[in-house]
């Protein structure tokens, strides 16, 4: 998505500072350098601050983290045959599209930060990938989640219905068709002349800014797989409700006295029980929603971490281009790396309520070594 300024001291090299900016004059490459005086004098940039360098280092660290977390859950679906299911290969379309978030998208989105004046120095073609690689990552990763949520749906709603076989075609009806429109979303502008990435006279390269492509970007790639997770949730949490509602112990009393006889033609002996006995009976499916829960409240956390971590971005791309208005820098960028964010939190989500992927990392772990 549009990749902002997130360094103030990166604009500030840009542009002079200070009660003596009236005497600053601009070099040939836009650089200023201070000199006694309160003169500007050409040719040499200022350094990047300590809280510029502490953020870039998080973002360095972030990009890695959620490079390598996503790997590792790819690599274990792949080499672990019990993972070779449904809704295991939804969580393996979710991390091959973090993964590329995180090879392809944000170390350009970092370069493009940490240009002074945000000025994109990489030419036009590249500008043209990188956008629309941007673009289709981050539509499928959300996408990937509403399917997450549409098979966790299906599997309590019509957990009688919805067998193996159907599980596996559904979802994998879901996987092409989440790649399938997030390709079209991000190749719109370069198919149907709908707008410009690169401007080459501000060296600018951001998401097309035309109205029209804002409104279809924007709700095909987020409002859209917005409302399905929310409704999807909701009737997540009133099926789940109804049948764990249902559940109940059934208690079988036992007679009072119970006669035990020692032998037939011999002198009885007879026990006699005073205390009434109760008898538990628990519902055979009581592990299985037990599970279930589990699944409902791991989608519920997904959700709850997607909303929050793109809605500000999306918010902002949607109204910037209808308004002609825009958002400070440090916002936009803020903005924009908290929806990044979502593809560092996705795999922490869906294997910290999963014990299997626990397991099957220390098993990889102690394989290798």
């Amino acid at each position: 998505m549009e990749a902002a300024n997130l360094s103030v001291a990166a604009t500030a090299i840009a542009l002079p500072l200070g009660p003596e900016a009236s005497r600053s004059s601009p070099s040939s490459s836009g650089v200023l350098r201070s000199a006694p005086g309160g003169a500007a004098l050409p040719g040499r940039e200022s350094p990047f601050s300590v809280f510029t360098m502490l953020v870039v280092t998080l973002l360095v660290l972030l990009i890695a983290a959620t490079f390598l977390w996503n790997l590792l859950v790819l690599v274990t679906i792949l080499r672990v045959p019990a993972f070779h299911r449904v809704p295991h290969n939804l969580v393996a379309s979710t991390a091959v599209s973090d993964i590329l978030v995180a090879a392809l998208v944000m170390p350009l989105s970092l370069v493009n930060e940490l240009s002074a004046g945000r000025r994109w120095r990489l030419g036009r073609s590249l500008c043209q990938v990188w956008i629309s690689f941007d673009v289709l990552c981050c539509t499928a990763s959300i996408w990937n989640v509403a399917a997450i949520a549409l098979d966790r749906y299906w599997t309590i709603k019509r957990h009688l219905q919805y067998t193996l076989r159907t599980r596996r075609r559904a979802s994998g009806l879901m996987i092409a068709l989440t790649w399938a429109l997030s390709a079209l979303i991000a190749l719109a502008p370069l198919l149907f002349g709908w707008g410009e990435a690169y401007d080459s006279r501000l060296q600018r390269c951001q998401v097309s800014q035309e109205p029209s492509y804002a409104v279809f970007s924007t709700c095909g790639a987020f409002y859209l797989p917005l409302g399905v997770v929310l409704f999807v949730y909701w009737k997540i949490y009133k099926a789940a409700k109804f049948r764990f509602g249902r559940r109940r112990r059934a208690v079988l009393p036992l007679p009072t006295t119970v006669q035990v006889k020692e032998a037939p033609h011999q002198a009885e002996m007879v026990f006699t029980v005073r205390r009434p006995t109760v008898a538990f009976q628990m519902s055979g499916d009581s592990w299985r929603e037990q599970k279930e829960k589990r699944a409902a409240v791991m989608v519920g956390i997904l959700i709850g971490v997607f909303a929050l971590c793109w809605i500000p971005f999306f918010l902002s791309a949607l109204i910037s281009p209808l308004c002609a208005c825009s958002l400070p820098p440090i916002w936009k960028s803020i903005f924009l790396w908290l929806g990044y964010s979502n593809s560092f939190f996705n795999p922490l989500i869906y294997t910290a309520f999963n014990k299997n992927y626990n397991n099957a990392f220390k098993n990889l772990f102690t394989k290798q070594r």
